[in-house]
């Protein structure tokens, strides 16, 4: 579904050096690392938010700089920032950000604002961070995107709220969408991710299944936070 080669960016003083992964199709995968490893600009380079000096990235064989509007439309994304107008009404919002897509499907969004407990005449400013958390799934989920990137999407949510997303992405994995998932805590991942790709200081150290990455651990039972933290201590033997 989504292949990353050979990808190189750099900014403020730090690097992206070589990133190269793939997801496969109808899976969740986990991508970890420490704060500042640079996940969020993984992230930015697949969503085509900000250039990169070298490599390729491709969804489901197309590519931003082939065929940009097939590629972002494959794409549904959820970052933990939001990028609304806080002085709009959700439906006034949604109409903004309908336009953008060929595919948008209302029926699917009206679906998703009443499952999620939404109301079109609220305000964004009015929003909880969970509500703009579930807006921000009901927009990516409507315009039949095939991949979901989510950049921690559980952080300042509460316990309820997070079960709650955890469910929703098992259920669309279950529909057949492939995921891509960032996440500071670590245990949101360790639940729900079939792969994991860890990413250290720009690198990638490990690109595996989480029963694989599971090994790594020497604690018992082994957590995918464990795991990590023992690749890291080796690298620093």
């Amino acid at each position: 579904m989504l292949t990353v080669k050979y990808l190189t960016k750099s900014y403020d003083n730090f690097m992206l050096n070589d990133i190269s992964f793939s997801l496969k199709e109808g899976r969740i995968t986990g991508l970890i690392g420490m704060n500042g490893s640079g996940k969020t600009m993984v992230l930015k380079c697949i969503l085509g938010a900000v250039p990169y000096e070298t490599g390729k990235i491709s969804i489901g064989g197309f590519t931003a700089f082939q065929n940009e509007q097939e590629y972002k439309g494959k794409i549904g994304a959820v970052f933990d920032s939001g990028c609304f107008y806080d002085e709009l009404t959700l439906e006034a919002m949604t109409s903004i950000i309908a336009e953008a897509y060929g595919s948008w499907d209302e029926n699917i969004y009206s679906r998703y604002m009443e499952r999620f407990g939404l109301s079109r005449t609220q305000q964004i400013n009015t929003l909880s961070r969970g509500m703009k958390m579930k807006y921000s799934l009901a927009l990516a989920l409507s315009h039949h995107a095939e991949l979901l990137i989510l950049d921690d999407p559980f952080s300042g949510l509460d316990p309820k709220t997070r079960q709650f997303f955890c469910g929703e992405l098992l259920a669309q994995k279950e529909e057949g969408k492939t995921i891509l998932l960032s996440a500071n805590t670590i245990s949101d991942i360790d639940r729900i991710c079939d792969d994991i790709v860890f990413i250290h200081n720009g690198t990638i150290l490990r690109e595996c299944t989480r029963e694989e990455f599971l090994s790594e651990s020497v604690k018992n039972p082994p957590t995918v936070e464990d795991a990590m933290m023992e690749i890291i201590s080796r690298r620093g033997r």
